[in-house]
């Protein structure tokens, strides 16, 4: 179990917090509001998750609404605080950061190493964030995560999730992510979550990979990429669409617009032959120079359109208990802010 330790204004914070905590409106919503500038209930993120009630559910949830600011501060959404939803106003105006790297020192005086680099640790199930963005700071120093994911059935809407390396642990769960931006070099999408990424603009800072997927043999589907971009920062970025971490690694590409950051080759044994045999890659009906069947692995597959119809989000995401996020997204009451259209995914910009 982690321990939290506050210190007397954050203590002071809470209880104020508490003190003014929004009963439930019409919709069931109860709603929190950070600003850093002071004119919310809370000058910090983390709390509001904490004033986060316990007697949430899918018809009572919890809004944490957060001003436009740069929010450094260490981030833990612990598993009891389900049914949250954190809004932002534009992702762009809305940050939440740390700059933890593994290479650096821990209080034992041995390096952290990289699961204990996140600047946001999302531990519970059934959270919504919007218009926000998560990043590591860090840069190029090694693994440093913007996000480790725990939680099962997690949406993203209008994010963007920065770093270099490891930038998104997606750990175990399901999670969705609609009209997101993603930015990373060395493998900046890694574990063995199952996710889906519908219109998402994958941009590669530096030469590597894009993902790392540990997909479990029993799981059917690793990581869908779904009418998504591929871009580079710069002519001489290049990438491979995956490397499989653990020997079942599985990630489709599907509809997506790939410029020529992306390899010919498009995929990568991680120095194991034995793995062509059982990392399970596919796309289907690339587009743009990245796009390059002929010269693609013979491991990995081209789909037919038969094949990549049957890929949607209900069968990838949905599970025993049917869980489908776009039904979750259409349910939700409208956010108070205003916040930037989410269809067009080249507008999010790091």
């Amino acid at each position: 179990m982690k321990r939290i330790l506050f210190s007397f204004p954050e203590v002071m914070s809470l209880a104020l917090g508490l003190f003014l905590f929004t009963a439930p409106d019409a919709s069931g919503e109860t709603e929190l509001v950070v600003a850093a500038d002071g004119s919310g209930q809370f000058t910090n993120v983390q709390a509001a998750i904490n004033a986060v009630p316990q007697n949430t559910s899918p018809t009572n949830c919890c809004v944490i609404r957060i001003k436009p600011g740069v929010y450094k501060e260490l981030i833990y959404v612990q598993r009891e605080k389900r049914f949250v939803r954190l809004a932002g106003e534009d992702p762009e105006k809305t940050v939440l950061t740390y700059d933890l790297h593994a290479n650096l020192p821990g209080p034992d005086g041995k390096p952290l190493t990289t699961f204990r680099t996140p600047s946001t640790v999302i531990d519970a199930d059934d959270l919504v964030a919007e218009n926000l963005t998560f990043q590591n700071s860090a840069g190029p120093k090694g693994q440093a995560l913007a996000v480790r994911l725990d939680g099962d059935r997690l949406i993203f809407r209008n994010c963007r999730f920065l770093g270099w390396q490891d930038t998104i642990f997606c750990d175990r769960g399901r999670h969705y992510y609609q009209d997101c931006y993603i930015a990373g070099a060395v493998e900046f999408i890694f574990g063995g979550a199952t996710e889906f990424y519908d219109r998402c603009h994958i941009n590669c800072l530096g030469k590597g990979y894009i993902t790392a997927a540990s997909t479990p043999i029993d799981h059917p589907f690793g990581y869908v990429f779904s009418h998504c971009r591929i871009s580079g920062a710069n002519p001489d970025v290049k990438t491979c669409l995956g490397r499989p971490w653990r020997a079942y690694a599985s990630v489709t590409y599907l509809n997506t617009e790939m410029s020529d950051v992306v390899r010919p080759a498009g995929w990568d044994n991680w120095r194991d032959p034995a793995r062509e045999k059982t990392a399970r890659y596919a796309e289907f009906d690339s587009t743009g120079p990245g796009a390059n069947p002929p010269a693609r692995v013979k491991w990995a597959r081209q789909l037919s359109a038969h094949e990549a119809e049957a890929i949607t989000v209900e069968k990838v995401l949905g599970d025993s208990d049917q869980w489908n996020p776009l039904a979750v997204l259409a349910q939700l009451p409208a956010a108070n802010f205003t916040s930037p259209s989410t269809n067009n995914v080249s507008a999010l910009k790091p």
